[in-house]
């Protein structure tokens, strides 16, 4: 299953390496990755593949989220259609 995850929050340093470590943990595939800064704030959009992941979709983005936390982030991961749904009104 193809998703979306977004990090939002202060830009520090390690970000991307914090999270694409936890995906590459949980054997989540990143298939594509756009991010950018705007003054001091990091927002960072990722497509992902789940389909080798052994860990299910609830337990996956509510380890995101408190991993998010623990960096001081907003680290949230969507279903790629609900995402597409979202952002097509």
């Amino acid at each position: 299953m193809r998703a979306v995850v977004t990090v939002t929050g202060t830009d520090r340093r390690g970000i991307i390496a914090k999270v694409s470590g936890f995906l590459y943990e949980r054997n989540i595939n990143i298939e594509d990755i756009s991010q950018t800064i705007l003054g001091e704030q990091f927002a960072m959009i990722m497509m992902v593949d789940t389909s080798e992941s052994k860990e299910n979709f609830v337990s996956l983005a509510s380890a995101l989220e408190e991993m998010g936390k623990e960096i001081g982030m907003s680290v949230r991961i969507q279903h790629e259609d609900i995402f597409n749904a979202m952002h097509n009104i």
